[in-house]
């Protein structure tokens, strides 16, 4: 799905208003990343600092922390877990958030602790959509496609 040249997977778990996707492996495993959104509003990244594995990510603290020319602020977790890896390569290409934020950008992946509670604060499939279209509208956004 596409809206105003922003894409829209509908088989990820949205936290709308951070802009931050969740996609369920099949090992169980959680991948985190910035939404086509969140990196249009953001701007170019210049730095990423992400939680080393193993590290045990509350639900509402910080997973990582974007930097850009106009903007520095956290990716939070509302999926509570540990950290299992982290994309080494934004180390080194931090643009990859905004070059490809649903596949080469990803940010992280956790193993949730209880996956089934924290999956009831995001939204999903058609519902994420009709969210995000109202996001996109109210803040005036026109991704680059």
């Amino acid at each position: 799905m596409e809206y105003r040249g922003c894409k829209i997977p509908e088989d990820l778990y949205y936290d709308i208003e951070n802009q931050v996707w969740y996609k369920l492996e099949e090992d169980g495993t959680v991948r985190v990343g910035a939404t086509d959104v969140g990196q249009t509003r953001a701007g170019r990244m210049v730095n990423v600092r992400i939680k080393p594995p193993g590290k045990h990510v509350p639900k509402g603290k910080p997973i990582a922390s974007l930097e850009s020319g106009k903007w520095t602020g956290p990716i939070p977790a509302v999926i509570e877990g540990e950290v299992v890896e982290r994309n080494e390569k934004l180390f080194d290409q931090p643009d990859l958030i905004n070059d490809d934020p649903y596949g080469e950008g990803w940010i992280a992946r956790i193993k949730p602790v209880n996956l089934e509670r924290d999956l009831k604060d995001l939204l999903t499939g058609q519902e994420a959509v009709r969210a995000m279209k109202e996001y996109i509208d109210r803040e005036g956004v026109e991704c680059k496609g």
